[in-house]
């Protein structure tokens, strides 16, 4: 059984359809990389995946059981994190403040040393606001915020988006090291190289439509299906 199965999701932004019967599985301990262009419905899949939109109709199942149609709150509680493109941390509150807030509704959580040994940064700027903190800082902030909640899987959406290249280096090196522990990782990325460098398996969505489906050493292969629905 896998730890994530999707099938058959229709996802609509009012009377606009955005996903079109999208199916996708994803199994515990990898990493997952989900591709596509600019308004292909990336974002959308993770939103519905964490029930910040509900489906208008298919099945997604945590572990063999349902969470289509749950608000959000429960499935982060079932081990669903989302880090959105916007980081949304809380800039009033310091670091280890952001981190606290994130532990408390948490069934287990990290203990704060393990995500100081994971981000060192956020240690030395452990008392520093979020809005005192660097692009980068905020992204490493928003991702131990979910990493701190224990989460089985753990979504990203866009984290590499507008960061220095060392940064982005620095975040890919976090990635791994996560999945090498047996992290469960799905992630959105423009980044079709830094993604790819990190995943195992890839889907590539299009218009809504699921249109790849299988592994990273396959897809750097397909060089058509790589032009015609990712541009590289």
């Amino acid at each position: 059984m896998s730890l994530l199965t999707v099938e058959g999701l229709n996802t609509y932004y009012g009377d606009s359809h955005i996903l079109f019967d999208l199916s996708m599985r994803v199994e515990a301990h990898e990493v997952v990389a989900l591709l596509g262009r600019n308004g292909a419905g990336k974002t959308t899949t993770l939103r519905s995946l964490m029930g910040v939109i509900t489906p208008k109709s298919g099945s997604i199942r945590l572990e063999g059981e349902a969470i289509e149609g749950l608000p959000p709150f429960v499935i982060a509680r079932r081990g669903v994190q989302l880090v959105p493109e916007d980081r949304r941390i809380f800039g009033s509150l310091n670091v280890e403040e952001n981190l606290e807030l994130a532990m408390i509704t948490a069934p287990g959580h990290w203990p704060l040393a393990r995500i100081y040994e994971t981000f060192p940064a956020l240690a030395e700027r452990r008392r520093s606001r979020g809005t005192d903190l660097s692009g980068g800082e905020q992204q490493m902030l928003a991702i131990a915020r979910a990493l701190v909640r224990a989460p089985k899987i753990i979504l990203l959406d866009e984290p590499f988006e507008g960061l220095a290249p060392i940064i982005v280096r620095n975040l890919m090196e976090v990635c791994r090291s996560l999945a090498a522990q047996g992290q469960t990782i799905v992630i959105v990325e423009q980044n079709v190289v830094a993604a790819m460098a990190i995943a195992q398996r890839a889907y590539i969505i299009n218009n809504g439509h699921i249109v790849y489906d299988g592994t990273v050493a396959d897809l750097k292969s397909a060089h058509d299906v790589m032009t015609r629905y990712l541009g590289v």
